[in-house]
């Protein structure tokens, strides 16, 4: 059975859309699903709002697809990207694709892509419409790419690090709660517990732009063990070997007097 990681992508980018600073951080987090076998990027290459991206084009080896814009104010760059995205897709040399771009009109190229049974991530930023995030098996925020440089502590030590400070950021704008308790109550197990691998896999089929980094966190774990009201987590040895994390949703006062 093919692992994910054993992918072939088709990765295409939508120059216009889509910011060029952070491509090598784009370009590892594509690699953690896949080995891209197509790499290309569209847009008017005579324009100087895509100027940013010829330094990089090079040295990741991203191929340039010129698409004028025939009529002025109208992107003509999805309508290259879509017709060769099904050129590609009917070759038989790849089994997803990473579409990379914030525009909504790809929207209805993800979802036929996806029809016929191929894996279809995307990348873009936080502002991208909920319809092209939905229509994709997993949807990668630009704004969790970003690397971030930590800041110098005053003598006084009064100051937080910089990674604690950002998580308190990101937890005061976006609360996991909510997606968190609809994923347990689909993975959960008779016993009250839920595996925390299966707990990823329904938070993503709820959301599929669902990243731990959008909370200030890298892994999920350390997500839901921020949430100690929350959830109770326990190690489990597994009969095959090793262990595997498992969570449960404490009871709340109420309910513990109920039963």
């Amino acid at each position: 059975m093919q692992t994910l990681n054993d992918l072939r992508l088709a990765v295409l980018i939508d120059a216009d859309n889509i910011p060029y600073h952070n491509v090598k951080g784009m370009i590892e987090e594509i690699t953690k699903y896949g080995t891209p076998t197509f790499k290309r990027i569209y847009g008017d290459w005579t324009k100087p709002t895509v100027a940013g991206w010829k330094s990089v084009l090079l040295e990741n080896a991203i191929t340039p697809v010129q698409q004028y814009s025939y009529t002025k104010g109208k992107n003509s760059t999805d309508s290259a990207m879509i017709i060769d995205a099904m050129d590609i897709l009917y070759s038989g040399k790849v089994d997803g694709f990473c579409i990379v771009s914030s525009d909504s009109d790809y929207t209805r190229l993800a979802t036929r892509i996806r029809e016929i049974g191929f894996y279809v991530m995307g990348i873009g930023k936080r502002s991208t419409p909920r319809a092209f995030v939905n229509a994709c098996n997993i949807f990668i925020y630009t704004e969790n790419l970003v690397p971030r440089e930590p800041r110098r502590r005053d003598r006084g030590g009064a100051r937080k690090t910089e990674e604690r400070e950002d998580r308190e950021d990101k937890s005061r704008k976006f609360d996991p709660v909510p997606l968190l308790r609809g994923a347990f109550d689909m993975a959960v197990h008779e016993d009250g517990w839920a595996n925390l691998g299966e707990l990823g896999f329904y938070l993503r089929q709820l959301d599929p732009g669902f990243d731990p980094r959008t909370y200030g966190f890298k892994q999920l774990s350390q997500l839901v063990k921020s949430q100690p009201a929350l959830f109770e987590v326990r190690a489990r040895e597994e009969a095959g070997g090793g262990s595997a994390v498992y969570v449960k949703v404490r009871e709340s006062r109420d309910d513990a007097d109920r039963g």
